[in-house]
């Protein structure tokens, strides 16, 4: 039995209207717990507390969706991979759930543009699309119980994306594959980070990738982690023969 949060309203103002329509839109049916939705969407920036005195915004519901989100394509997998092992389905799940993916489907859904903040939309993070993506499934099982979520991943995960052969030979993470690469071939390399602003008002690292003692590549993002992937990537396609040749002798 689904749980029930916040206000549900009978009455709906013009501003409520127009906001559920929006949401029906994207997710399929039609809810009347305008709250709870809302708190989906809204920004700690914004710094609103309850009666409590505790923080509104989606961060709760986007820990409650990870998790959600998470055991649905556990459970697909499971079914459509008998023969898989956990280490494979693992992998296959990271895969289905990664930040990257995550991110295009909230920016598919266009749900940036439903957000309450006091941050300008061009200073968020791409990782925010994603946040918000998980924020919402949180707020579906809230509102209309697990079956409800289901049909909502199915429909705008699963159904257009998750292809099993495919999905197989997709890269999750490139900074990943070239280290176990290194490793296995014995290649030395190296990462150097330094923190690159110049007249960013948002802060920068740039990452100079080195293998066998020379620069192969260089990444810029706003994080470290970020700026050591795009390194990565720019590597791998750099040196792609070799380390598709060597991976596909083992």
């Amino acid at each position: 039995m689904p749980f029930r949060l916040g206000r549900i309203l009978k009455n709906l103002s013009p501003e409520d209207k127009a906001f559920q329509s929006s949401m029906t839109s994207i997710i399929g049916y039609k809810t009347r717990n305008i709250d709870l939705f809302r708190k989906s969407f809204t920004h700690r920036s914004l710094n609103k507390v309850n009666d409590q005195g505790n923080q509104i915004s989606y961060e709760r519901l986007e820990f409650l969706g990870d998790a959600v989100l998470g055991t649905i394509i556990a459970h697909h997998l499971f079914k459509e991979v008998p023969e898989g092992n956990e280490g494979y389905l693992t992998k296959m799940r990271s895969k289905i759930v990664s930040r990257e993916h995550l991110n295009e489907l909230g920016k598919d859904l266009g749900l940036i543009n439903h957000v309450q903040s006091n941050v300008s939309p061009d200073k968020f993070g791409d990782n925010v699309h994603g946040n918000i993506f998980e924020a919402l499934v949180g707020a579906i099982y809230l509102d209309k119980g697990f079956t409800q979520c289901v049909r909502f991943i199915f429909r705008n995960v699963i159904d257009p994306y998750v292809d099993i052969s495919r999905l197989e030979g997709k890269i999750v993470s490139y900074k990943s594959l070239l280290i176990e690469w290194c490793q296995q071939q014995k290649v030395p390399f190296k990462f150097e980070i330094y923190e690159d602003t110049g007249n960013d008002s948002v802060r920068h690292f740039s990452v100079n990738l080195d293998l066998r003692g020379k620069r192969v590549s260089k990444g810029r993002g706003t994080s470290k982690k970020k700026a050591e992937e795009q390194a990565a990537k720019r590597a791998y396609f750099a040196l792609q023969d070799e380390i598709d040749r060597d991976r596909a002798a083992r």
